[in-house]
């Protein structure tokens, strides 16, 4: 599949090997890439001398983390009395300034250690840098509209009122998720449920409110930010479920972009969003090939998608003759996706 991984390896360790084998030993290479993710972002993200780490990838992420951080001390100082500044001329006013927005940026730094300490947050958001990442590069390799998709068209064109409304809504939330990115943010609202309850279970173990009405006042404001229903991957997952045969067509790129094919991969091979964002990078090609043909997808329109992510691969030979079900015994043998690897 790949002219420096699987080939390479394959070459090395048995000179005829199936394709079976070819593909079971670069998934194994996969799923061990796949368990250093969370601890080595862990470290980047709070590693502050940023020079040594100049990944783009890793930018977004601690930025995406620090605007969470941001928002739940916004939300806190709306219910909280601001600091007192003595009156007693400009400089001390302004030195006093300086020591408060110091104290600022202490919590929000400690903020943020405690919400990286969470390795499902971690993935979350490095899963969202790694979907901006494919979909500005295939704007630019390949024209293809991040936003505008032609899937999102047809969904908006709908005859079934619903569907066009939640077709519309999505193409909203979609440009608000590309800009977003640009700015490195990431809205409260848009967290999964889970993920919004560790980010205030850490904001509650770092606080120091001593009132308790604004306390409770603070955590209901956090919580109204929830809305599972509305969020830019709820609204994917619904059209999706919704519609019958779109299987081959979301698993398309150039006809549903770069983001509605990481929600169908997601919902057709039964793993986390996060998980199939991730399938897209060069070292998890094995995964993805088999995860599309298991999707009962054609050889040529395989070929498609791996010519849009990975345009100098090659899929191994003989990979046109392995039936869906081979793809899913392969991909059930593995353990970096779920108990039973999918």
């Amino acid at each position: 599949m790949s002219e420096q991984s699987t080939t390479d390896r394959a070459d090395k360790a048995q000179p005829a090997m199936s394709v079976q084998d070819i593909l079971r030993a670069e998934l194994a290479y996969g799923d061990t890439v796949l368990g250093t993710v969370g601890p080595i972002l862990g470290h980047l993200v709070m590693n502050h001398d940023h020079s040594l780490f100049t990944d783009a990838i890793v930018a977004r992420v601690r930025g995406m983390l620090v605007d969470v951080a941001r928002q739940l001390l916004e939300l806190e100082g709306k219910h909280t009395p601001d600091p007192s500044v003595p009156d007693t001329g400009e400089e001390e006013a302004g030195g006093a300034a300086k020591v408060q927005a110091d104290i600022d940026a202490m919590r929000t730094d400690d903020l943020v250690h405690a919400i990286s300490g969470s390795s499902e947050f971690l993935e979350h958001c490095h899963a969202l840098a790694i979907e901006f990442q494919v979909a500005e590069r295939l704007k630019a390799r390949n024209s293809l509209d991040p936003v505008l998709t032609p899937m999102l068209q047809a969904f908006i064109a709908a005859k079934e009122q619903d569907v066009a409304s939640k077709g519309m809504a999505a193409l909203t939330a979609q440009a608000r998720f590309m800009e977003q990115q640009r700015r490195m943010v990431l809205p409260l609202e848009e967290l999964p449920g889970s993920l919004l309850n560790h980010a205030i279970a850490c904001w509650q173990g770092a606080n120091s409110v001593d009132d308790p009405q604004a306390v409770a006042s603070i955590l209901a404001d956090m919580r109204k930010a929830s809305v599972p229903d509305n969020t830019r991957t709820a609204l994917f997952s619904s059209l999706l479920s919704g519609a019958a045969g779109v299987t081959e067509k979301a698993l398309a790129l150039p006809h549903a972009g770069v983001s509605l094919f990481i929600s169908a991969l997601a919902t057709n091979s039964g793993i986390p969003r996060e998980k199939a964002a991730l399938l897209t990078n060069d070292r998890q090609m094995a995964r993805l090939a088999l995860s599309l043909k298991a999707a009962g997808l054609q050889p040529r329109t395989i070929e498609e998608q791996f010519l849009y992510l990975h345009p100098e691969i090659e899929l191994p030979e003989n990979f046109d003759r392995m039936h869906a079900g081979e793809a899913r015994t392969i991909l059930g043998e593995s353990t970096a996706m779920g108990a039973n690897g999918r």
